[in-house]
């Protein structure tokens, strides 16, 4: 078996495990040694027979990071254009999220960790709470918001 058939073999199963974007692949297939025009092929291939799609794969991380690792849209972006997705596949991946459950996450977090913050003034609590809701990819416009909603500091 050539190192091009062993490449594909290797590929399809590993995009079959979970779900893959053409740069992950990229990365792993690195170990094959294969030159641009067979690599090209192969991820074609790949994308042919609907073991590799960038859009659901960013639909996909987009849905998981929101929902268990409690992630804003400023961070999910960042992160799928680290993989190297294309804009239109991450813009369309994020709307996806839906504006009410967003704003829910978002004054969840605020309100659990407020509870962390309960000695301190009202200034630097609030400072606090906006540092870490923005860590966590979340806008500041809409923090702003949710904090000036809160009478609870």
């Amino acid at each position: 078996m050539d190192n091009y058939s062993q490449a594909l073999n290797w590929a399809q199963h590993y995009c079959s495990k979970a779900e893959r974007c053409s740069g992950d692949v990229l990365i792993k297939l690195g170990k094959y040694k294969l030159d641009e025009a067979s690599t090209k092929r192969l991820l074609e291939s790949l994308r042919k027979e609907n073991y590799l799609n960038d859009l659901r794969y960013a639909k996909a991380y987009t849905m998981d990071q929101f929902r268990f690792g409690r992630w804003g849209r400023i961070k999910i972006r960042y992160m799928l254009r680290r993989k190297g997705l294309a804009e239109a596949d991450i813009q369309e991946a994020l709307e996806q999220i839906p504006d009410n459950e967003y704003l829910d996450l978002l004054k969840a977090l605020i309100n659990e960790k407020q509870k962390h913050y309960a000695g301190l003034e009202a200034y630097e609590k609030k400072a606090k709470l906006f540092r870490f809701v923005y860590s966590k990819g979340f806008e500041p416009d809409l923090i702003n918001q949710c904090l000036d909603l809160s009478t609870d500091y």
